[in-house]
C-alpha cells in the first residue's frame, strides 16, 4: 500500500535509529555514533557504522547503507510496506488507513506547502515597501542586518484586511486554500468577509525539518494584543511537533554543534548571528514530548536557556518536570543559567558571544534543578519537614519511566539528602565523634561577625512556617479564581492568553487547565464580534477540557469565580481587574523566590548582610501574606 508522504515522514522523525538496529546488532558508543559488527557479512572487527542524528547506517565493509525501514526491510526479508508497519506499531504510531480521500489530503498538503511558500515571498516583499518601514525599522532597531534578515525570510504584513489574499488570488491560490493554511479568517456568520490573519506585524516563517514554509509567527508593531501571534494548528502546522529554526539546526547538530532551546523568535535569531547555529525555540508553548524527541535525535543532552527572570526560572521547572518521566540511558537536558532580567538577546548584545558562551560552559545538569525544586529554601528544622523533602525526592526520582535511569536518580538524590542530612551512628551528635561522615553545616555553626541572639534563632526557622503558611493559602486560592474567570469569560482569552501563559501555578492538574485553555485559545479563529467569540472559545475549551479529563476541576474554578469574576461590573472593568490580580500572583511568586534564594545565600554564607537580607524578606512576606489575606 502507499502512504502518504507525511506519515513516513513522521515515522522517521519519531524513531530513534540505534534503538531500531540495538535490537539486532550490538552497538558500543563511539563518540556520537555507534559502532558494531555487520549483520550482513561475517566480519571480526566492527565497520558498521549508526549515526542517529542524520538517521542513517553504512558499514565500511560490505557497502550496507540506509535508514531504519531500510535496515528493517534487510534484516528481516520485509517489503517496505510491512517494514513500515512494523515500525509504525514498535512505537504506537497508527498505520493510516490508504483510502482516496487520505491519498488526496496528501496532495492538498502539498498545495499548501506552496501556498505558505508564496505568502513567505509576498511577506518579505512588503517588508521593503514603504508600508514596511515600521517594521524595518524594528528590526534594524534590534540589531538585525540586512543580511541576516534575508537568510531568515523575515517579513511584514501591511495593517490591511485584505492585502495578502488579493494578491495570492491572482496566482489561483483559493480562498479555502488560505483558510487551511491559517493566512485567512472566514467569520462563522455568512456574508461576513474573509480577512487576513496577521496585520501590521514583522513576520517570522516558521519552516518544517526539511525547510519548508509550514507557518509564521508575527510580533505586533505598536500597540495591539496579543504581541505575538502564531499560525493556527493546519494540515501543516502542529505546534507541539515543530521548533522554530529546526531545520537548520538538524545541520548543526550534524556538525556536532550544541542544541540550545530559547524562548522566543529574536533570542534564537540572535544565537545563530552569534555562532551558536543549533539554536531553537518552542512555539508559544511549554516543551511538549514531541518537541522534547526532535532534540534528543539531534542531541543527547540540548541546553534549555530561559530567561533570567521569574518566569524564565518556572519554565525552566516545567521543562525539567516534563522531561524525567521521558529520560533515558544517555538522554537528558542541560540549563544554562542567564543573569537577573536578561535573555540570550541581550545577553549577547552585551557581551557578545563570549558572555553566552560562558553561561554556556556552566550549564547545569537535569539533577541538579531536580534536587533545588525540592530542597532550595524549603523548612528543614524538624524530622517531619526533612522526612517530607526526602518523600518529594523520590516521587520526583519514581516519574522516571526507565529503571536504570530511575535507580540511579533516586541513588543520587538519596546520597545528596544523606551529605546534607547525615544520620547519626551510636546516637552521636552532629560533629561528635558518633556522627556518621560530614554533614551539611546549620547556618548557626558557621562564623558569624555577632551571635545572633535565641529569638533571631527561632524567627529563622519558624518566621519561615508562616510565611509559608500565608503564600500557600493565598496563590492557591487566587489562581483558582484566575483560571475560573476566564472559565466563565472565554472571550477574554483573546487578549488574556500571554498573562495566562506567564501566571505561575501550584499544582500539575492547573497547569495541564492553563494548557487546555491557551489550546482552545489559538484553535479559535477569531471573528470579529465579541459574542462570536465567547462561542468559539466556549465550545473549543469543552473540548479539550473533556479531552483532558479536567471538566470536573475546570467546573469547581468556574462556580467559585462567579463570586469574583461574576457580571456584577462591566467586561472590560472585571477583565482589567483580572490582569491587577495576575500581576499581584507574579509578584507574590517573585518575592517567595526572592526569599528562597535569602535563605540559601545564608545558608551557605552566615554572615551579618545576609542574615539582616533575610530578616528583611521574611517580614515583608509576612507583611504581605497579612495585606493578602485582609484584603
Amino acid at each position: 500500500m502507499a502512504f502518504p508522504p507525511e506519515f513516513v515522514e513522521e515515522l522517521r522523525n519519531r524513531i530513534t535509529l540505534s534503538e531500531v538496529i540495538g535490537r539486532k546488532v550490538a552497538l558500543k558508543r563511539k563518540g556520537r555514533e555507534y559502532a558494531g559488527l555487520c549483520p550482513f557479512h561475517n566480519e571480526k572487527t566492527p565497520s558498521f557504522w549508526v549515526n542517529d542524528q542524520k538517521a542513517f547506517f553504512h558499514c565500511f565493509g560490505c557497502g550496507a547503507h540506509g535508514d531504519a525501514i531500510g535496515f528493517t526491510m534487510r534484516i528481516e526479508g520485509l517489503t517496505f510496506p510491512d517494514a513500515v508497519e512494523k515500525l509504525a506499531h514498535d512505537i504506537g504510531l497508527a498505520v493510516p488507513v490508504a483510502t482516496p480521500q487520505e491519498r488526496e489530503r496528501a496532495q492538498a498538503a502539498a498545495t499548501l506547502h506552496t501556498v505558505a511558500s508564496l505568502a513567505a515571498r509576498w511577506f518579505e516583499t512588503q517588508l521593503r515597501m514603504p508600508g514596511g518601514k515600521a517594521g524595518l525599522d524594528y528590526l534594524h532597531g534590534r540589531g538585525l542586518s540586512d543580511a541576516t534578515i534575508e537568510r531568515f525570510q523575515l517579513g511584514f504584513a501591511p495593517d490591511n484586511r485584505e492585502a495578502l489574499q488579493a494578491t495570492l488570488k491572482r496566482d489561483n491560490v483559493t480562498e479555502q486554500q488560505l483558510v487551511d493554511c491559517g493566512l485567512v479568517i472566514r467569520p462563522d456568520e455568512g456574508g461576513r468577509a474573509p480577512y487576513d490573519r496577521f496585520r501590521g506585524r514583522v513576520m517570522f516563517p516558521i519552516h518544517d525539518r526539511r525547510g519548508r514554509v509550514i507557518a509564521f509567527g508575527g510580533r505586533v508593531i505598536g500597540p495591539g494584543e496579543p504581541k505575538y501571534l502564531n499560525s493556527p494548528e493546519t494540515p501543516l502546522f502542529h505546534k507541539g511537533d515543530n521548533l522554530y529554526c529546526l531545520h537548520l539546526a538538524r545541520e548543526a547538530a550534524a556538525k556536532d554543534r550544541p542544541i540550545i532551546v530559547a524562548e522566543g523568535y529574536m533570542d534564537v535569531i540572535a544565537l545563530h548571528v552569534a555562532g551558536f547555529d543549533g539554536a531553537v525555540a518552542p512555539l508559544g508553548t511549554a516543551l511538549t514530548e514531541g518537541q522534547l524527541a526532535l532534540l534528543w535525535r539531534m542531541a543527547d543532552e540540548p541546553y534549555l536557556c530561559f530567561d533570567g527572570d521569574n518566569a524564565g526560572r518556572r519554565a525552566a521547572q516545567r521543562a525539567a518536570e516534563r522531561a524525567l518521566p521521558l529520560l533515558a540511558p544517555g538522554k537528558s537536558l542541560r540549563f544554562v543559567g542567564l543573569p537577573p532580567g536578561e535573555d540570550p538577546d541581550s545577553l549577547i548584545r552585551k557581551g557578545g558571544r563570549a558572555a553566552f558562551d560562558t553561561a554556556l560552559k556552566g550549564a547545569r545538569p537535569l539533577v541538579d534543578v531536580v534536587w533545588e525544586i525540592e530542597t532550595l529554601g524549603q523548612p528543614d528544622d524538624t524530622p517531619e519537614r526533612r522526612a517530607a523533602i526526602r518523600a518529594a525526592l523520590r516521587q520526583r526520582a519514581a516519574t522516571i519511566a526507565d529503571p536504570v535511569v530511575r535507580e540511579l536518580y533516586r541513588t543520587e538524590l538519596d546520597q545528596r539528602f544523606e551529605a546534607a542530612w547525615p544520620r547519626f551512628r551510636s546516637g552521636g551528635r552532629p560533629g561528635s565523634p558518633g556522627a556518621s561522615g560530614p554533614r551539611r553545616p546549620r547556618p548557626m555553626d558557621r562564623p558569624f561577625r555577632r551571635e545572633p541572639s535565641l529569638e533571631e534563632i527561632a524567627w529563622f526557622h519558624k518566621g519561615a512556617a508562616l510565611a509559608t503558611a500565608s503564600h500557600d493559602l493565598d496563590p492557591g486560592r487566587r489562581e483558582g479564581l484566575l483560571l475560573g474567570a476566564l472559565l466563565l469569560h472565554p472571550a477574554w482569552l483573546e487578549v488574556l492568553a500571554e498573562d495566562l501563559a506567564a501566571l505561575p501555578l501550584t499544582g500539575a492538574e492547573r497547569d495541564r487547565l492553563r494548557s487546555a485553555l491557551l489550546e482552545a485559545a489559538a484553535e479559535v479563529d477569531h471573528p470579529d464580534r465579541e459574542e462570536d467569540v465567547a462561542a468559539l472559545e466556549a465550545a473549543a475549551i469543552a473540548r479539550h477540557l473533556n479531552t483532558a479529563g479536567l471538566t470536573a476541576l475546570a467546573e469547581a474554578l468556574r462556580l467559585e469565580a462567579i463570586r469574583g469574576f461574576g457580571p456584577a461590573e462591566p467586561d472590560k472593568v472585571a477583565r482589567e481587574r483580572w490582569r491587577r490580580e495576575a500581576e499581584g500572583h507574579r509578584m507574590a511568586f517573585a518575592e517567595a523566590s526572592e526569599l528562597k534564594a535569602a535563605e540559601a545565600s545564608f545558608a551557605s554564607d552566615p554572615s551579618e548582610a545576609n542574615w539582616e537580607r533575610l530578616q528583611a524578606l521574611r517580614h515583608q512576606s509576612i507583611r504581605s501574606a497579612r495585606t493578602g489575606s485582609s484584603g
